[in-house]
């Protein structure tokens, strides 16, 4: 499976559950997380996403840790069913 398949997996999860998932982008900033999820309630997740077994790059885990630091929810997504269990935490 291609991580863009689990990137539209999760796209469309998060939009049938009510929230938002833009693609985060940042030009001043490299390895920040691939999207963003925003649910009702002001909900805010950073997610990474992976080919499955794969594995976040150390400049990526360094990104994660400093939006944890900062309180917010960070995972790193590498199967459909990650989406699911992720989709049950946060809806």
């Amino acid at each position: 499976m291609r991580e863009k398949t689990i990137e539209q997996h999760l796209v469309r999860r998060v939009k049938e559950a009510g929230g938002m998932c833009p693609k985060f982008t940042s030009p001043n900033r490299r390895s920040v997380p691939d999207r963003i999820v925003l649910m009702p309630g002001g909900l805010i997740a950073f997610i990474e996403l992976k080919a499955p077994k794969r594995k976040a790059t150390a400049a990526q885990a360094r990104e994660h840790d400093r939006l944890r630091a900062l309180g917010f929810w960070v995972e790193v997504i590498d199967t459909k069913d990650g989406v699911e269990r992720f989709m049950g935490e946060i809806a």
